[in-house]
């Protein structure tokens, strides 16, 4: 996954390419220019998505790449991502077509078993936001915790994208990439680890899920959080973590899979395997 740093012109963005743990700094100048990895990438896309939907949908997330609003590029970014590994761990992908109708962006099958993936990039805005969050305000210099309220936010933003997904009777995946936890968009220039909890993350997230029967699972990606130390050895039967050391600056800090135990159709056992992988 790549992040961007955009600049105030527009002859010079630097662009900070973050794929297979590599980093290069790249110039783009009027006409923009994808970086080599880019374009392997989405060579490979290409090549693996033969259908006509496919290929239509790659050239608008390339479109998007180009872009200079950092929501656009992220959430373009993280759609690329996602498929680029589910086909490495052995799926066949397809890109679904865009439409009015609010739908799942990828088709994917492991064997005969059908799923459907939403992904989501979740990026906050450019300002601070000023305006306490209902239960999480905090009075004089007692800030709330700032891992409670990324907590708050992944849960408002699942419920908002499973109104759209409702009426799949195939197992659906939401994805959420957080490549910034403070949420404050491109233009917030200071910039610390979350520390989060992630026992309290997984199990507020497993409630909800509970509620949310077509869900069968939510994949969590966040690059720059630091998980607080776990002081019990229990853990939850439907999630799998999987944290890297802090110094991969190429790979996403922590990544969750949340299994809805709850779930109309649950992830197959093939499919689980597929994500245990793709952790």
């Amino acid at each position: 996954m790549a992040r961007f740093r955009p600049k105030q012109t527009i002859k010079l963005v630097n662009q900070l390419v973050r794929l297979n743990g590599a980093a290069e700094a790249v110039s783009w100048t009027d006409e923009p220019v994808l970086p080599r990895e880019f374009r392997e990438r989405y060579a490979m896309l290409q090549r693996q998505c033969r259908d006509q939907s496919s290929h239509l949908r790659l050239g608008r997330l390339i479109h998007r790449l180009m872009q200079y609003d950092y929501g656009v590029r992220e959430s373009a970014l993280a759609e690329m991502e996602l498929a680029s590994q589910l086909i490495r761990v052995g799926a066949a992908v397809i890109f679904l077509p865009e439409s009015q109708a609010k739908t799942a962006d990828l088709e994917c099958r492991v064997g005969s078993d059908r799923f459907f993936v939403e992904v989501t990039a979740m990026v906050g805005s450019r300002t601070p936001r000023r305006n306490p969050i209902a239960g999480l305000a905090h009075e004089g210099d007692n800030l709330p915790d700032r891992g409670a309220i990324l907590i708050h936010r992944v849960l408002a933003r699942v419920r908002q994208k499973a109104k759209q997904l409702a009426d799949y009777v195939d197992p659906v995946v939401l994805s959420l990439s957080i490549p910034r936890a403070e949420l404050q968009g491109a233009g917030w220039i200071r910039r610390r680890n979350v520390s989060l909890d992630l026992r309290a993350m997984a199990g507020s997230t497993t409630m909800l899920l509970t509620g949310l029967r077509h869900l069968s699972a939510v994949l969590i990606t966040l690059w720059d959080v630091e998980p607080l130390p776990v002081s019990a050895a229990t853990r939850l039967a439907n999630v799998d973590v999987h944290e890297r050391n802090g110094r991969q600056a190429g790979h996403p800090r922590v990544r969750l899979l949340i299994r809805n135990p709850s779930a109309a159709t649950p992830l197959t056992e093939r499919q689980r395997d597929s994500f245990d992988r793709l952790l």
